[in-house]
């Protein structure tokens, strides 16, 4: 996925000029001239999501390996990323910035439920193009009231949904307790894992516990979910988040079964920082539905 994320941008870049009438006119939105297209996103260099600041910062490559070759139709792409640290009022800041004072013609990939969501109104009524938004939520997803975004990844809920099924084939006694990011992100997961469930999510889903993204721990919990006598926990959460709990239940030597959602199935910014006495033979991962 992240290799091919500057590979999406462009193919973005080429549809938006294929299907622009104004540049066939010779009269430009703002952003584009014969030579250039300048495009913007908003992107976490810091903050409780920075690891996935590598997106953009392939993309980056990605766009200059292309400008290298020529650009898109003769014209070179200025990509500005900025940091918003994962937070949406500062999302929304830096979105302001790059429409209004940098005059982007697009904001392309910009990263992040929440993030997205604090922009997505002002980029609609703006009438910029929010392109491949990297958020999985339903709400980018509705073209009737939101015609200028564009989803990138398959809804959050649906893979939410695996969970449920996955468990109801394979562990029908199973104990479930949820820790989940208390915004759109982890609430369609949620949603998806209890529609997939149905009734069976009133007795197996014995416990759940939420979090903001301004929390510096997670512990009271992670004792909570164990506290609950759940035999399985289902981790809906960002890396940073998902680190902390796993080095939690091991601390507690709480030994559930795990389940790991995409955006948190990651070696190197999950399991290695969660620790080498994670426990991590017993986590159960799975990959986001294609």
């Amino acid at each position: 996925m992240v290799k091919r994320s500057g590979l999406y941008v462009a193919v973005a870049l080429a549809c938006l000029l294929a299907t622009n009438n104004a540049v066939a006119q010779k009269k430009y939105d703002p952003g584009a001239t014969d030579i250039e297209i300048k495009i913007g996103q908003n992107a976490p260099f810091s903050g409780p999501a920075s690891s996935y600041s590598i997106l953009s910062r392939v993309q980056s490559a990605y766009l200059k390996a292309i400008n290298e070759r020529g650009g898109i139709n003769g014209r070179k792409i200025t990509l500005l990323s900025r940091d918003d640290g994962y937070s949406p009022p500062k999302s929304l800041e830096v979105i302001r910035q790059l429409v209004e004072d940098d005059q982007v013609l697009a904001i392309i990939s910009p990263f992040g439920t929440p993030t997205n969501a604090a922009i997505q109104k002002y980029l609609n009524q703006n009438k910029v193009p929010h392109v491949f938004a990297s958020a999985g939520g339903r709400r980018f997803n509705d073209p009737q009231n939101f015609p200028w975004t564009v989803p990138f990844y398959p809804a959050f809920e649906m893979e939410g949904a695996t969970f449920g099924n996955y468990i109801l084939k394979n562990m029908p006694n199973a104990r479930i307790a949820v820790l989940y990011q208390n915004d759109d992100y982890g609430k369609d997961y949620l949603t998806g894992l209890k529609k997939a469930l149905g009734d069976n999510a009133k007795t197996q889903i014995v416990a759940e516990a939420n979090y903001e993204l301004t929390y510096p721990t997670i512990d009271s919990q992670v004792i909570q979910l164990k506290a609950s006598g759940a035999d399985t926990l289902i981790h809906f959460t960002t890396p940073k988040f998902a680190a902390q709990a796993l080095k939690k239940v091991h601390e507690l030597n709480w030994t559930p079964t795990q389940f790991l959602a995409s955006p948190v199935n990651s070696v190197q910014t999950v399991l290695t920082p969660a620790g080498p006495g994670n426990g991590c033979a017993r986590h159960a991962a799975r990959s986001r539905p294609g």
